[in-house]
């Protein structure tokens, strides 16, 4: 398949509403995170570290599994299993900064 979409129809969905999910929660902790900045304080500066340290780590990790899906012939370059680590990071994040 030359589109990179997944083939079935339940798996494109699935991917759909994982990706809008992660929209929605990503824009959570920014919020969260942009509320803690603004108030200042002690953890500020590690948070930006943290912030940006996390973001460089995940890009790495998610390339790393879309080159493993490129690799194995994958047409959507293991788009689900990329949506599942961001989440998972934005999930422990939403956490973390709820507390």
């Amino acid at each position: 398949m030359k589109h990179g979409l997944p083939s079935s129809p339940f798996a494109f969905a699935s991917l759909a509403f994982q990706s809008t999910m992660l929209a929605i929660e990503a824009q959570q902790v920014i919020a969260m995170r942009l509320t803690k900045m603004a108030l200042g304080g002690p953890g500020v500066q590690k948070e930006a570290a943290l912030m940006v340290s996390e973001k460089l780590e995940t890009m790495a990790h998610g390339s790393r599994l879309m080159m493993r899906g490129a690799l194995d012939g994958k047409s959507d370059m293991n788009a689900d299993k990329v949506v599942a680590l961001y989440r998972r990071k934005v999930t422990a994040n939403k956490r973390r900064l709820s507390q």
